[in-house]
């Protein structure tokens, strides 16, 4: 890894570091009933990152170099985390660059599916769809909006740090036309944002409404994105809950790339219908896989 994108990926796990510092601050604490003795200054500030202020009595150093060793192992197992989730987002076959997709031609009779999630990440309801992806083992693709993630930064980290792939959906969902600066502040600016927060540099789009003629697909082609569309349109932003079902159960092919919503208004109905969606498929065969999973099942059937 370069060194600015190990101090990216430190500075974004920071958080989740010094929430564990905190706790075991919490615990030492609460056993510490009187003054701390010499020891628990130590400890104390070894939490605090402070070493010049640490003796050298010999207890002192043990307890040092075993909570040192226990840090270097818990940051050497973030950076593994963060290290895989962008791997899983950098990889697209070269020969789906610029070009627009909505299935994937698979070989060896591979029974996969794509499931993918728009306009998001949204407050309440990506953090549900999280939950079932990950009690159901199903890693997914969410094309997020620049605006969203500029609101809510922690969840689109959240969507990372959870194994799933996320590609640029555009800054504003607008259909309007575009010409090339407008299609570069729309598409760029939300690029930028995403590898600030993530470390994240992704290579899918995917048009706003699918719309292909409005110059953001021809600027993201000559940025060599894969256009990805859809080949199973699950219609959440207005069926219900039964019947988002039933359009995904029926329309699922293998290969296939699944449409539906996290993000843009009310998805209690996505929420109620993707475990059924995910059960019932896996009863037939399928397994689910990211879309860039899918482009490299399908890179030799090309």
């Amino acid at each position: 890894m370069r060194s600015y994108d190990t101090w990216n990926v430190l500075g974004m796990r920071l958080e989740k570091i010094t929430g564990i510092i905190a706790v075991i601050s919490l615990i030492i604490g609460l056993n510490w009933l009187g003054k701390p003795s010499a020891n628990q200054s130590t400890l104390l500030n070894f939490l605090l990152l402070d070493k010049n202020k640490i003796g050298s009595d010999s207890s002192e150093v043990v307890l040092f170099t075993k909570l040192d060793e226990i840090f270097e192992k818990m940051l050497s197992a973030l950076l593994e985390e963060e290290e895989k989730a962008r791997s899983r987002n950098l990889s697209v076959p070269p020969q789906f660059l610029g070009k627009t997709i909505y299935k994937v031609k698979l070989c060896n009779d591979e029974k996969a599916i794509s499931i993918s999630f728009d306009d998001g990440p949204w407050p309440e309801t990506t953090n549900h769809i999280l939950y079932i992806l990950k009690k159901h083992d199903v890693k997914a693709t969410f094309f997020v909006l620049g605006r969203n993630v500029q609101n809510y930064p922690a969840r689109l980290k959240q969507i990372v740090q959870h194994g799933h792939v996320i590609g640029n959906h555009t800054w504003s969902h607008s259909y309007r036309y575009h010409n090339k600066l407008a299609a570069a502040r729309e598409i760029d600016n939300t690029a930028a944002l995403l590898y600030k927060i993530t470390g994240v540099k992704t290579s899918l789009f995917r048009p706003p409404g699918g719309f292909l003629n409005n110059g953001l697909v021809a600027y993201a082609s000559k940025k060599k994105y894969a256009i990805l569309m859809w080949s199973v349109d699950s219609k959440d932003y207005y069926a219900s809950g039964p019947n988002l079902l039933n359009k995904v159960i029926r329309q699922a092919k293998f290969g296939g790339i699944v449409l539906m919503h996290d993000g843009g208004g009310d998805r209690s109905n996505t929420v109620w219908a993707l475990p059924h969606i995910i059960i019932e498929l896996k009863k037939r065969g399928y397994k689910f896989v990211t879309v860039p999973e899918l482009l490299k099942l399908g890179r030799d059937c090309h």
